[in-house]
């Protein structure tokens, strides 16, 4: 008995599940799974894939660096803006003006 005073273990009753349970079907290969068998039996492919790997775990530089980002992120958001706003003007003053 564990100190308030339950039984330490308790047996379940065995369930009987089907045989589809007990033994599943294997999965099919798929067109990846023979991409990446391809790649882990070269060892260039297999180097190439380890420094990917670790280039994309490196922490980015808008990870480190999160409200320059935001504000220069803002700040092209908001000249390109301006910059398509006044295509459109240009545009639509040329067609109006019927000098194009």
């Amino acid at each position: 008995m564990t100190p308030d005073r339950r039984p330490a273990h308790e047996h379940h009753a065995r369930v009987d599940l089907p045989q589809w349970m007990r033994n599943p079907t294997p999965k099919r290969r798929s067109p990846a799974r023979y991409v990446d068998d391809l790649i882990e039996r070269s060892p260039a492919l297999r180097t190439a894939r380890r420094a990917m790997w670790r280039r994309r775990d490196r922490a980015r530089w808008s990870e480190t660096h999160p409200h320059l980002v935001a504000v220069l992120s803002f700040i092209v958001a908001a000249v390109l803006g301006t910059a398509l706003v006044t295509a459109a003007y240009y545009v639509l003053a040329l067609a109006t003006s019927g000098d194009y």
